[in-house]
């Protein structure tokens, strides 16, 4: 269950999907962000997750909790995402059974097998609060979600809206700043999506109408080669396909010579954060 994802449809939902559909769960998606709580999947379920990759959707999932309790106090409870293993207090006082953060999806997959086992769920969560894993990920199923013409789309500068898909080529981020959320899940470390499921995954978004991708990569430069690879396939694939990605003033810096690149394949704008203009204050923030 998402809650809000910048108007984006949810990676965080359609990639553990893929995951426990394999492992033979019966996995309903529901994106709160487009459509209203559908009673029956959640009266039905066993274990109910929240993705909380921000600080808006854990402060949405927490008012949306009490209706999903009441439609469904017996479901096994779950939070995952960057916004989890830092709420961890909040959310185990609010009924939360597991807490999952970084790498997530194995561990989902692990917490629906000891639900699924006979002795029932153990009375302390055995999976880590927060797993860095290399996973080998798996192509995300995003067919029961909202369709994209019901999320952002593009304003392009022709005056024609562009239907926008979502992906992400990595995780987490190499750097420390001391502002960032990420750091207390990674601490400077990050992980790829492997690039032939990032290409799937935009593959069937163009199948359902994607005119133009956006990478939600914390910082796409993070692995540069990888990132270079990813989008000089995908416009070899997709000449006419345009996408954006968030890289940070250093990075753009310290690899300009990879800026053309992107411009080449279809990158139409780059977001970048720009927290002060003080030295001073950059150095405390370690930026």
């Amino acid at each position: 269950m998402s809650t809000y994802e910048l108007g984006r449809q949810p990676f965080g939902l359609a990639s553990p999907a893929a995951w426990l559909r394999r492992a033979g769960a019966r996995v309903s998606c529901l994106d709160l962000s487009r459509e209203p709580l559908r009673e029956e999947p959640v009266c039905q379920a066993d274990l109910i997750a929240f993705y909380v990759p921000m600080h808006t959707a854990t402060r949405l999932a927490v008012e949306v909790l009490p209706a999903v309790r009441q439609l469904n106090p017996r479901a096994h409870l779950c939070f995952y995402g960057l916004y989890a293993p830092v709420n961890e207090s909040l959310l185990r006082r609010l009924g939360a059974d597991t807490i999952l953060g970084g790498e997530f999806e194995e561990s989902l997959v692990s917490v629906l097998e000891r639900l699924r086992s006979p002795t029932g769920p153990p009375n302390a969560q055995p999976e880590p609060r927060v797993s860095l894993a290399r996973q080998r990920f798996l192509a995300p199923e995003r067919h029961d979600l909202p369709p994209l013409s019901r999320y952002a789309h593009l304003n392009h500068a022709d005056g024609k809206p562009r239907t926008v898909g979502y992906t992400e080529a990595s995780r987490g981020c190499k750097h420390l700043c001391r502002h960032c959320p990420i750091v207390p899940v990674y601490g400077g470390r990050f992980r790829i999506v492997q690039p032939d499921v990032v290409l799937e995954d935009i593959r069937r978004q163009v199948e359902a109408g994607a005119e133009h991708i956006t990478f939600g990569d914390p910082d796409f430069f993070n692995g540069i080669r990888h990132a270079i690879g990813v989008v000089t396939t995908l416009h070899r694939e997709y000449p006419n396909l345009t996408y954006d990605v968030t890289i940070k003033i250093e990075h753009l810096l310290e690899h300009a010579e990879h800026l053309r690149t992107l411009g080449d394949t279809g990158c139409l704008f780059v977001t970048s954060a720009v927290e002060a203009v003080d030295d001073s204050i950059l150095a405390r923030l370690d930026k």
